[in-house]
């Protein structure tokens, strides 16, 4: 068969790679295809760097509309980031007839509605397992692998910049401000590190397995993100104690109500083989009916790691660039041209309306009655305890303090109770801080 020709739009850290690996291994590419994957043309606005890489064999422009332009390019990998000129070049593509492979988890978590949709119009298809957790096949694993299941929940860890951070911070008991200076020393966050360490992008990731998990829309404005930013070593140390790590997690479960859709701090046992990745690394839990708990694991980011899922999603064009587009498999799992296969109407749940169980750090006044206040008040609200910690004030001001941290752990709560429960206890005169509260994820 003739070889599929691929046009690389931007060659940085992911494309240089993937131009890489598929030369180093075209020919089990080519077994595996069943035909050749051939990267003809590049564009990039730095073009004497781009043939640096490729070399005189690939035609290389500073244009990119030069390559969707081009009848011969069968697939465009568009590898620019962002939701600007990315959509633009994305969406003319798909109107030119061109397959597309992307790793633009911001550009579909927020505008993937409209560009599924115009594929679909076009007959062409959208891939983009590079766009979730790097090389980790997560998104073929909960599209295809595990579709005889109901998935009722989905947690990762999704951003290696924040899980860094926190593996230094628990490591050297370090505040969160001392480890970002290293981490950006180090190349693991960026000058501005504002998506990872906010959450943004861990929620770009999660808002696509979660469409992908219980045929629902994408819908990223409705998801709930909380960064670890205001994570102390404090925190970190106090779980431990308690028997638990704290990650920042991208949450999606099923529920009577609605779906779940957060990224958050989370503290997770420490038991749990989640709790214990480290570094940089990923790793994604899914939770299906039949299978029970599955984990991924592996590298999240860097130019192979991400290249190989590239070139996976080459591979199933290439496979499937001629079959009928009913037997091609849909970008988000569920088919969309019968009534029994349309999106799921579920709705995300607020805030609000999460169920799930918390810690509480409270800086407060080493005095008596200041436990008995706070039990009451959560009482009231209907949230019982399942722990409570106390530290010796000596340990937190040393000796003569007359402060202490007060540490509580609950059961499963409304988030909406726990609101109102928290805006009380800030108002006591013997609460002298903001409360840390952090939820707490059993992932069992």
């Amino acid at each position: 068969m003739k070889p599929i020709q691929v046009g690389l739009l931007g060659i940085g850290t992911v494309g240089s790679g993937t131009f890489n690996v598929l030369q180093r291994n075209q020919g089990e590419i080519r077994r595996r295809a069943g035909r050749g994957i051939e990267i003809t043309m590049v564009a990039d606005l730095d073009t004497e760097r781009a043939k640096s890489v490729v070399g005189d064999a690939v035609r290389v422009v500073g244009d990119a509309r030069e390559v969707i332009a081009n009848p011969d390019i069968d697939v465009v990998v568009e590898l620019i980031g962002g939701y600007g000129i990315a959509k633009q070049l994305v969406l003319e593509a798909i109107a030119a007839g061109k397959h597309v492979v992307t790793a633009n988890k911001a550009l579909l978590a927020v505008h993937g509605t409209e560009i599924f949709q115009a594929a679909a119009d076009k007959g062409v298809m959208v891939a983009y397992e590079a766009a979730v957790a790097g090389g980790i096949p997560i998104i073929k694993a909960l599209r295809e692998g595990l579709t005889a299941n109901s998935i009722q929940w989905v947690a990762g860890i999704i951003n290696g910049t924040t899980n860094f951070i926190l593996s230094e911070m628990r490591d050297k008991g370090l505040d969160f401000d001392v480890v970002l200076k290293e981490a950006q020393r180090l190349g693991y966050a960026e000058a501005d590190p504002t998506f990872d360490i906010e959450g943004v992008d861990a929620a770009h990731k999660v808002t696509l397995m979660s469409a992908i998990a219980f045929g629902i829309p994408v819908q990223f404005e409705k998801a709930y993100i909380e960064g670890i930013t205001g994570l102390a070593a404090a925190d970190i140390r106090y779980a431990e104690q308690l028997g638990y790590r704290i990650k920042l997690l991208g949450i999606t479960k099923r529920t009577d109500k609605g779906i779940e859709l957060r990224v958050h701090p989370s503290l997770v046992p420490s038991k749990r083989l989640i709790a214990n990745v480290e570094g940089a690394m990923n790793a994604v839990v899914v939770h299906g009916d039949a299978v029970g708990t599955t984990l991924y694991y592996g590298k999240g980011a860097g130019s192979e790691p991400t290249a190989s899922a590239v070139i996976a999603d080459l591979v199933d064009i290439a496979r499937l660039a001629d079959a009928d587009a009913a037997h091609r498999v849909p970008p988000l799992a569920f088919q969309s041209n019968t009534l029994e296969g349309a999106m799921s109407s579920l709705p995300v749940l607020p805030m609000s309306e999460v169920v799930t169980s918390y810690y509480l750090r409270l800086r407060v006044s080493d005095e008596a009655g200041v436990l008995a206040k706070v039990t009451g008040i959560l009482a009231g609200a209907g949230i019982s305890i399942d722990a409570v910690l106390q530290r010796e004030a000596d340990e937190i001001g040393g000796e003569g303090s007359t402060q202490t941290d007060l540490i509580i752990l609950t059961h499963d709560t409304r988030e909406g109770d726990m609101d109102a429960a928290l805006v009380q206890i800030q108002a006591l005169p013997t609460v002298l801080a903001p409360i840390n509260r952090i939820r707490k994820e059993e992932l069992n």
